[in-house]
């Protein structure tokens, strides 16, 4: 595999990264965000328009998204409908 160029702060910036397995979303991306939030554990996190302070570490884990399959979506702003097919994150 090669190296590749993504863009960072607001399109200012540029990074080489490796050309390999990306993990941008889904399951893979909540592994990726886990890890870092471990290695982070200690720093503050600002809350509440800067009213509060938590630490990284104390923040809950998040929930996985319910399955919503079967349940009706309306579509075509609002004139049409179908049954979801979504079954939510593992």
């Amino acid at each position: 595999m090669g190296k590749i160029r993504i863009r960072t702060g607001r399109g200012t910036g540029t990074k080489e990264i490796d050309d390999g397995e990306k993990a941008w979303a889904g399951d893979a991306y909540k592994k990726v965000q886990e890890e870092k939030k471990k290695q982070a554990a200690n720093r503050m996190v600002h809350t509440g328009r800067g009213t509060g302070a938590k630490r990284l570490g104390d923040l809950p884990e998040s929930k996985p998204r319910p399955s919503t399959e079967g349940m009706t979506r309306i579509t075509g702003r609002g004139t049409g409908s179908r049954k979801s097919t979504n079954k939510g994150s593992s």
